[in-house]
């Protein structure tokens, strides 16, 4: 097994990268960083994926052209405007955003990534992003990982972040992320910006199917409320400053990487669908004896996606027959005859450094509530011991292959609603 250590400092973790982040006041009313920059002091290899949302804002344009070379040398992000369905002028103010931090670092705008995220539909005041670029730029360091990581959020309650180190080719390999996501989460992205670095070297092209594999395997199978944003970004720069061999074709070395890069990338996951808007527990499903992977994956999501599902969660109702009614309308046939439900609370206890939130993994208690297609008759106290927990984990068993797959997303809760009424305002 590949021996994977969790280190402090995000995506200033790995060799060569600083960050930083400062106030401009985007929003009125906020008193915390609104403008994370990350920058490398070397070119990066650059990957990125993006929202599903046929609406994109300005900024997701602009960012795949710049990465169009597959080369970056920094990311600029700003929360409390989206910069989404703003026109010509949101296009405008994006270039503005890139020449800003390209002029300020000295570097070709065309090696800068813009992200943005808040508010859709108004019109980013990128001059305040212009006036106080030099002084994000001026306190770029390895230690104001933590302003950038707090500018990226809206409605998050907790910032999130993560940094790991592995052996590659007789080098120590660091592998740093901050994300930020609370509400309009969904599969195949959400309101998530991922900012992923690293001292790894490897090619353009294993980069990008390393991302893309591992997106697939992590953010992708995260839902909090069904709605997929405007703006999501997952972005990884690599400026190979380990010094390993670069990973230029499929083998042991870029298995290792992609291992670390799904380690880190499972932990940000579940950061996120723990810190759903409103969420008072995070829930896990786990589909095992599917045919292969992609399906156990769409039904996981299929009932972790559920509205039914997430009430009952939050009501600690053991209704396992809205999980039986969410694996059936997920496209994927199977038989609920040989399908058996199982609910599991995790051990009290947290990942220290790295997860945030209990370990799901290790359930300190069980209850099986439909075997082999049978309704059982449970423990109702035991069950609502279960759902009460801060951690829910369903285990469904179908007993038709040997493949499984997780998905992460959270109960559904009045909060949620309060805090949706009014974000604009």
């Amino acid at each position: 097994m590949q021996e994977i250590i969790f280190v402090a400092g995000g995506v200033t973790a790995p060799r060569g990268f600083t960050a930083n982040g400062v106030l401009c006041g985007i929003k009125k009313g906020r008193t915390v960083p609104d403008l994370a920059l990350i920058f490398s002091e070397k070119q990066c290899t650059a990957a990125a994926v993006y929202t599903q949302n046929h609406v994109q804002a300005a900024c997701i344009a602009l960012t795949k052209a710049h990465l169009a070379d597959g080369m970056a040398q920094a990311v600029v992000a700003n929360s409390g405007n989206a910069n989404a369905c703003t026109g010509k002028q949101g296009a405008e103010n994006a270039m503005r955003m890139a020449a800003a931090t390209a002029s300020a670092l000295n570097i070709p705008v065309q090696d800068v990534a813009v992200c943005s995220t808040g508010v859709i539909g108004q019109q980013l005041p990128v001059e305040k992003i212009e006036t106080n670029m030099q002084q994000l730029v001026s306190g770029l360091s390895k230690e104001n990982h933590a302003r950038a990581r707090e500018a990226i959020m809206t409605t998050d309650t907790r910032y999130k972040e993560c940094a790991v180190q592995f052996s590659l080719s007789g080098k120590t390999v660091t592998i740093g992320a901050m994300c930020k996501g609370s509400g309009m989460i969904h599969i195949n992205m959400g309101t998530m910006l991922a900012f992923v670095t690293t001292d790894c070297a490897i090619s353009r092209t294993m980069l990008d199917k390393a991302l893309r594999e591992s997106a697939d395997a992590t953010y992708n199978c995260v839902s909090v409320d069904g709605d997929t944003s405007t703006n999501d970004t997952l972005l990884l720069l690599a400026n190979g400053m380990a010094g390993n061999a670069e990973i230029h074709c499929e083998g042991a070395d870029y298995d290792a990487f992609l291992f670390a890069l799904n380690t880190l990338n499972t932990v940000m996951a579940k950061k996120i669908a723990a810190d759903g808007e409103g969420a008072s527990r995070l829930v896990a499903c786990t589909v095992s004896g599917a045919q292969d992977v992609k399906s156990a994956r769409v039904l996981a999501k299929s009932v972790i996606s559920s509205n039914l599902v997430k009430a009952a969660m939050f009501g600690s109702d053991a209704n396992w027959g809205r999980i039986l009614c969410a694996l059936g309308y997920s496209g994927i046939p199977f038989a609920s005859e040989t399908a058996s439900v199982a609910f599991a609370s995790a051990r009290n206890a947290t990942c220290e450094n790295h997860c945030g939130v209990e370990n799901e993994c290790a359930p300190s208690m069980r209850v099986e509530v439909f075997k082999n297609g049978v309704p059982l008759d449970f423990d109702e106290v035991l069950a609502k011991k279960i759902l009460n927990s801060s951690v829910v984990h369903i285990f469904v068993d179908l007993c038709d292959g040997n493949a499984g797959g997780t998905a992460w997303g959270c109960d559904l809760t009045y909060d949620y609603v309060k805090i949706n009424g009014d974000y604009r305002t």
